[in-house]
């Protein structure tokens, strides 16, 4: 039965992975459709989609515990379902404003499922080797973020290159004409998603899944969640690693653009970058617990998050770029160790513990934010990547020291 959950299981973080990183390619997409200014107004994208995992989370708890988690996922789906239609008339309007709410709409019901299926996996067995099991997920995960940047791409930047010379050259009209015209190429593949994701949430109303609860060292469910050091470093370590991870994966096209590679080339950077998530799951799979503790793993890989950031920082062209790439080896294993470790001796506080870790994803709509600014106020891309440093010496600290404390003395 409880493989039997994990394939399911797996399936869902396939769905979050694809959905999720189809943000890189419409980051330079809406830039060009919408006809943005600023990297700033650009990186609302990521901003619209992940700020709705704060807005969502603590409402997406009460609403599993009044319609369960089964029914919750079912609803989870059918929202991101919504979220997706919601492409099609702001394709035929080029309404950037209607895109972001569509965005803010599938992150809603990503919200809702992730609340659910986090905890879940975390505690489907021995708690020493939840890592182990997340990481599992993760290769699902990555593996269609892998492929979601790619299909997009193909789709969207497809003759990109005459697309552009034309509009250099267009009327008014005939600019409106083309801008309108590569804005409905986003139409068929949204409206392909809706209907996948509806067909989910159907099958999910039907399977039979384990009912698991978190061991209870704590009895107290009153308990404030404040009172649990390693939950609150926890969030804020999530918080950076989500933000540094969508940095990672959502500028890399738009910082390879900005060296001089052209959109047919830069499409596939995202994917490199999940490609080195993938490694790092698999190398997880293998030494976690058995060489390495999930709190070791964490601290190199932040160590090595420093690493790569430094090195964006003082090299060129394809090895910076390829620098971008590489954090997603560092950041590969940080959700599975933060998670579980955050979660620790929580007890009957667990559910109210993951809302406030999945509201923490909300890293992942300011960071963009700052790196976009940054950029825009120093006319330099790569320079804005040094935001990425503290974010990783915090993570370091929380793997070393940061997750053992259970009061704040």
């Amino acid at each position: 039965m409880y493989r039997f959950a994990l394939v399911i299981f797996g399936i869902f973080f396939f769905v979050f992975g694809f959905v999720t990183w189809l943000n890189s390619v419409l980051i330079p997409y809406l830039k060009i459709v919408c006809e943005l200014p600023s990297n700033w107004q650009a990186y609302l994208v990521a901003f619209a989609f992940y700020i709705s995992y704060f807005v969502m989370a603590l409402p997406s708890a009460w609403f599993l515990e009044k319609v369960g988690f089964q029914k919750g996922m079912a609803w989870g789906l059918l929202i991101m379902a919504i979220g997706s239609i919601i492409f099609i008339p702001a394709a035929e309007n080029r309404m950037y404003e209607v895109f972001l709410a569509g965005l803010f709409v599938q992150g809603t019901g990503l919200a809702i499922l992730q609340t659910a299926v986090n905890p879940f996996v975390a505690i489907l067995g021995k708690p020493e080797s939840a890592a182990q099991r997340i990481s599992i997920m993760g290769i699902a995960n990555k593996t269609a973020g892998i492929i979601s940047p790619i299909v997009l791409g193909f789709i969207v930047f497809s003759d990109i290159e005459s697309i552009e010379k034309e509009l250099s050259t267009a009327t008014i009209t005939q600019k409106a004409q083309i801008l309108t015209d590569l804005a409905s190429k986003v139409i068929e593949p949204y409206g392909i998603m809706a209907f996948v994701l509806i067909l989910l949430a159907v099958m999910i109303r039907f399977v039979s899944l384990p009912n698991v609860a978190p061991e209870s060292k704590e009895s107290d469910s009153s308990k404030s969640l404040w009172q649990y050091p390693q939950l609150v470093l926890g969030v804020i370590a999530l918080f950076l690693y989500v933000g540094v991870e969508v940095i990672a994966g959502d500028t890399i096209i738009q910082y390879g653009i900005s060296w001089g590679y052209n959109k047919q080339e830069a499409k596939f950077f995202t994917s490199f970058t999940l490609a080195g998530m993938l490694v790092g799951y698999v190398i997880a799979i293998f030494t976690i617990p058995r060489f390495l503790s999930q709190a070791k793993v964490l601290a190199i890989s932040a160590i090595l998050g420093i690493v790569f950031s430094i090195f964006i920082l003082i090299t060129e062209k394809s090895v910076s770029v390829m620098s971008v790439a590489l954090l997603g080896l560092a950041n590969s294993v940080m959700w599975p160790a933060i998670f579980p470790l955050a979660i620790a001796d929580l007890g009957k506080n667990t559910p109210k513990g993951s809302a406030l870790l999945i509201m923490a994803i909300a890293g992942g709509a300011l960071m963009p934010l700052m790196y976009g600014g940054i950029a825009d106020w120093l006319k330099n891309e790569q320079f804005a990547y040094i935001i990425l440093i503290p974010a990783y010496a915090f993570i370091a600290y929380y793997g070393i020291k940061g997750y053992k404390k259970r009061s704040w003395r």
